[in-house]
């Protein structure tokens, strides 16, 4: 069964980068996603699931399962 939250969260990647495929362990370096875009990311997950991601974590969201690793202790 699907997760849910990874699914959104993977839509929410794709929409801001426009990769078409986010393979959950594939560093975001490797599918061309640069830091201006990670920024992006991390406040529209911030703004969708009212987190707050601080800049000291932001190194830690490397790939796809980071994001949603660190959205989930959020949200716990």
């Amino acid at each position: 069964m699907p997760d849910t939250l990874k699914e959104e969260l993977r839509q929410i990647i794709i929409e801001v980068t426009e990769v078409e495929e986010i393979p959950e362990d594939t560093p975001f370096t490797d599918l061309g996603i640069d830091s201006m875009m990670a920024i992006e990311i991390v406040a529209d997950v911030e703004k969708n699931y009212d987190v707050v991601i601080e800049e000291e974590e932001l190194a830690e969201l490397i790939h796809l399962n980071a994001v949603y690793d660190k959205v989930k202790e959020k949200l716990a």
